[in-house]
Formats: structure tokens, sequence, C-alpha cells
């Protein structure tokens, strides 16, 4: 898995999208733009009555829910949590498409999955995933998922028509989506920079912010140096002081690899830098 599945606030909220229980309920009106809806007991009667949010309806485009469902009609819904008092809150898009709904509690986090790159954008990559209901594209992939390496769009790592395998983050039934990741299945190369705290490097800026520059150490490696660190004087940004692409000596103060981060500071003028060497 990805380095920020070891995050405890993204391992809450991958349990959050896992499935929930399915439940057969029966329209019985709508509040706004919600469907109130009927849930049955084991004998068919109704014990409590829970709410489809408006975005839960359905996967298809409308403009009022009464044009999805209608009181009386019974249909399959995926229980999603209590809100507002305690009232059970259901998805009906979760359970909309019997097969699609099929292929994706069939997928597992970790499991490794292989397609087709159909779409690339600067906010990700849809991929055509094997396996998946005829007509649809359920794999989707971030752009932070694609590479290890800092890239600016989409489009630096994969194309269309590309053949990809990577390993799946999390399948969500309410999204009809598989979020799968490229770079789980490649080697970080910040474990093998883990022991290079203390040493000097020289290396390019890629990338000028507010308050710092990043800068390339090796292949995929990148630390951060704070902009305290270029100046004493006061500055409104580093770009005053350099220029993406300038080459600059650094020495790393730390490598963070349960937060994936490299942190650098200065090699003041006169600093023995004889024990130094390329990283």
């Amino acid at each position: 898995m990805p380095e920020s599945a070891s995050d405890p606030r993204l391992r809450s909220l991958l349990n959050r999208l896992q499935p929930g229980p399915v439940r057969r309920v029966k329209v019985v009106g709508f509040d706004g733009s919600d469907v109130l809806v009927g849930l049955e007991d084991s004998e068919g009667g109704n014990i409590e009555v829970g709410r489809i949010p408006r975005h839960e309806v359905s996967m298809r485009r409308f403009d009022d829910p009464s044009e999805i469902v209608s009181v009386g009609l019974e249909i399959e819904a995926e229980e999603i949590g209590r809100w507002r008092g305690g009232q059970l809150h259901l998805s009906a898009r979760a359970c909309e498409n019997p097969e699609l709904r099929s292929f994706l509690v069939g997928i597992k986090p970790g499991q490794i999955l292989s397609g087709t790159v159909s779409e690339v954008h600067n906010f990700g990559v849809f991929v055509h995933l094997e396996g998946e209901p005829d007509g649809l594209c359920t794999g989707f992939i971030r752009v932070v998922d694609l590479s290890w390496s800092r890239i600016n769009h989409a489009s630096e790592a994969v194309e269309v028509g590309q053949r990809v395998t990577a390993e799946v983050i999390m399948s969500e039934t309410r999204q009809g989506q598989v979020t799968v990741s490229l770079k789980a299945l490649l080697e970080d190369p910040l474990i093998r920079f883990a022991d290079q705290a203390g040493r000097v490097a020289r290396g390019p800026i890629t990338k000028i912010i507010p308050f710092g520059v990043f800068v390339r150490l090796a292949d995929g490696v990148e630390g951060f140096l704070h902009l305290s660190e270029l100046t004493e004087e006061p500055v409104e940004s580093p770009d005053q002081l350099v220029s993406e692409g300038d080459v600059i000596t650094v020495r790393v103060a730390e490598v963070d690899l349960q937060r994936h981060r490299v942190s650098l500071r200065a090699v003041m003028t006169g600093e023995d830098v004889q024990e130094s060497q390329s990283v």
C-alpha cells in the first residue's frame, strides 16, 4: 500500500468507505430532495424510517428524486451510517447496478489489478480495469499515486491506451469506482536514502513556494529547504534569491520515512564540507 495508508486518519476514512450492509426498503415519501424509506424486518414489516440523501439516490442525472423512485417502490440500499438524531442514512446508488456492485465488492485493498488507460486529466487518470462490466470505466489513479517523482500533470506519467498494473487502495460502491496506485508497486526511493542524514549534496531547485524551495537530491527524492535557511534578511519570496533550475549545495538534516519528507539546511560559507558526497 502507498505510504499514506499508514496514516490513522486515512485508515479511518477507508473504513468508512467500505461497503455497508444492504437493506430491502420501501419508498414512503420525500423530504425536500431526500427520499424517505421504510426499513423492513425479517418478516417484511416496517421497523423504522431511513433517509436516502439526494446525492445517494442514483448515479443517473436527475432534477428531482421523484424521477428515479416513487412512493411504494421497493429497492435495495446500502447502509451508510446514522445521523440526525440516530436516523439511518442509506445509498440507493450503491445498489443501482447489481453487476457493478458485484464487481466492486469483490475487490479488496492491496489487490493487484491490470487495465488500460482511457482518459488522462490534470486531476488524475481513468482506467478500464479487467473484469469490470461492459460500458463502464471503474478505475481511477490520483496524480499523487502515479509516481514517486514530482509531476505537474498526469500526462507526464501515462498516456491513453497504455497498459498498467496497479495496487488497489479502495473500492467504493457508492462512487462506482476503484482507486488504484501505480507507485505502490514501485520501491520507495526514499528507503535507499534513509541513511543520508548529515550528508552534503548538490542538486537543482525543482519548485519554489512562498516559504521555501524543493531541491532534487536523487531520482524520486526531493528535500525541502526553508526560506530562513536561504537568508536572514527579510524577503517576500525565495524567488528573489534563487530560480528554478539553480543548483545549490545543501545538507540533509532529516529523512522522515513515515511522512515521506526530507528536511534540508543550508551549507554556510566556511563550513567544512570535505566529507560531502553526491547523493
